[in-house]
């Protein structure tokens, strides 16, 4: 988490006012109030330098916005202005007053580690950045971040929790974000060409100030010890940020898994994303993969809604099993977030164009959300708990999730391989319900495949960190599936894919057995081909599901 920390040093004798924010020490900035001139200039320590006179800061206070040619930004698309823009939401932050962007200008961000901190409400407008990512100091800078005025809290007191805990043993002095980690224990163990030894323990839910956990995303573990536990007061009023037209300049680094994080970081609660449009130009035969351009983590209550994204095209590299493999490059990302909305998102380029990488990446999230979203993907690699897509389109890449709780699918229409394919690179695991309705299932966007409803695969012989699920139960009610480009010796629509070839009779043994699902309920099931939905090629593996109602 980026912290950001005001200190007001009041000289003896005003207007000789000094205040400093702090961002990390490369990205110190010191506002200043004295009698010579506005103006912004960098220090050899790499310090930021603002001085507003005292005529002039009373003068933006007047006019109750900050702009950025107020602080020297040119806005001519050439000069780059990523100290100005900094310097103006400095100053704004101190006052607590809101940011306008100028609508004619085009703002050029270049290379250099500036981050540019926003604590009040910010309208991009009309006007256009560009983000040139060719020669970049630190690929892990974010161009700005959003970010609270509270401070984060260590709660040295709690020990432990429990799965489901409805109250922790804190007086808070609000509503806050509690962050979990018990470094002892790895979970999300990976499997297959991007292997890893697994993720420490973590979690991550609201409290109120009393302590009790809001149970609408509860505590998913249970933690015999810790090893870190901190409280992130939760903002009580809404931080908007609208408009903006953004172009990032693609890296031409080598194509490795470099993340570039230049983007726009939200590490505040209560955030809402407004009529942002980012496009991408100058993607070539290789780069750096990025963690998404709308990173949001370590916060509650976010939502970007009217906005357009852009898809990044997918490069290659040697994963850690020595073998190539696809990497994964993100415009979207959510990393222990809970309570996410995405409204209304659409993206540039095609979703059903395989060249792209799925738009979405998400890890230890809770209540996320897709509502009239036209995109490529929706994916929980290291676990959701619940996500609901509804009145949305989905592209090639689909659903991908693990996680637990309860996955809704409604009034959607999905053009994967799959309606939902749990990821087996960590477990094919849904501890909780699948409901489908009032659907459109189209394989593989029409591409003639062998249709399985619900994929994923598990050999029972890899111990992911915790005891891998299927759905308990899956709802699918009022789905049509258009299997109508289906290949030759199509037997119909599976409503599971061959999750363990291998395990064709009893005398397979699984070392960390699977939950299967108990039951499965069909209500109004079609098929364009007319052929019935069966349960599996693999009739041993689920011959103990429970498959009720009939296909239509």
């Amino acid at each position: 988490m980026t912290k950001y920390t005001l200190l007001i040093l009041l000289l003896l004798t005003p207007p000789f006012l000094t205040l400093a924010q702090n961002a990390g020490s490369a990205e110190s900035i010191v506002v200043t109030s004295e009698n010579t001139k506005t103006g912004v200039y960098t220090n050899d320590k790499g310090e930021l330098r603002v001085n507003v006179t005292p005529g002039d800061a009373r003068k933006f206070k007047a006019a109750g916005v900050v702009r950025y040619g107020s602080f020297g930004a040119r806005g001519d698309g050439q000069t780059d202005d990523a100290d100005a823009i900094a310097a103006a939401h400095a100053f704004a932050n101190i006052h607590g007053l809101p940011v306008k962007a100028d609508d004619g200008a085009t703002y050029y961000i270049g290379g250099k580690e500036r981050t540019a901190i926003i604590g009040t409400n910010t309208d991009f407008g009309k006007a256009a950045f560009m983000i040139d990512d060719t020669e970049v100091q630190n690929r892990n800078a974010s161009v700005f971040t959003v970010s609270s005025g509270l401070k984060p809290f260590k709660l040295e007191k709690i020990t432990s929790l429990k799965r489901n805990q409805e109250k922790i043993d804190a007086s808070l002095p609000g509503p806050c974000l509690i962050t979990v980690t018990n470094s002892n224990v790895k979970q999300y163990i990976r499997f297959g060409l991007n292997q890893n030894n697994g993720s420490s323990q973590t979690d991550i839910f609201v409290v109120d100030k009393n302590g009790k956990v809001d149970m609408n995303a509860p505590i998913i573990w249970d933690f015999d010890q810790i090893t870190d536990i901190t409280a992130l007061p939760i903002d009580e009023k809404v931080l908007k940020i609208t408009g903006g037209r953004f172009t990032t300049i693609a890296n031409k680094a080598e194509s490795k898994y470099t993340y570039y994080n230049r983007n726009i970081a939200i590490r505040r609660s209560n955030v809402v994303i407004e009529g942002l449009e980012h496009r991408i130009t100058g993607e070539g035969d290789h780069g750096a993969p990025y963690g998404g351009f709308i990173n949001i983590g370590d916060c509650s209550y976010v939502t970007v809604k009217n906005t357009v994204l852009t898809g990044h095209k997918t490069y290659s590299t040697i994963g850690n099993a020595g073998k190539p493999v696809s990497m994964g490059t993100y415009d979207l990302s959510a990393n222990r977030a809970l309570n996410v909305s995405f409204v209304n998102c659409t993206q540039i380029n095609d979703i059903n164009d395989n060249t792209y990488w799925g738009i979405l990446g998400s890890n230890f999230c809770k209540n996320l959300l897709y509502d009239h979203c036209t995109l490529s993907r929706f994916d929980a690699h290291q676990g959701v708990a619940n996500a609901t897509i509804r009145n949305s389109t989905l592209g090639h890449m689909g659903i991908n999730a693990i996680g637990s709780g309860l996955l809704l699918i409604e009034n959607s229409t999905i053009r994967g391989r799959s309606i939902v394919n749990l990821r087996p690179d960590y477990g094919s695991t849904w501890q909780g319900e699948v409901v489908i309705r009032n659907c459109v299932f189209v394989p593989a966007n029409g591409k003639p495949v062998n249709a399985a409803l619900i994929s994923g695969s598990y050999s029972g012989q890899h111990d992911f960190g915790y005891t891998c699920y299927m759905p308990e139960r899956i709802t699918i009610e009022n789905l049509r599936i258009d299997d109508s480009g289906h290949p030759e010796n199509y037997e119909g629509p599976a409503i599971f894919a061959n999750f363990n070839p291998e395990m064709k009779d009893a005398s397979y043994q699984e070392k960390y057995p699977y939950v299967k699902t108990k039951e499965v309920v069909l209500k109004k099931v079609t098929t364009a081909s007319g052929k019935a939905v069966r349960v599996s090629d693999n009739a041993f593996m689920f011959k103990h599901v429970k498959v009720g109602g009939e296909p239509k």
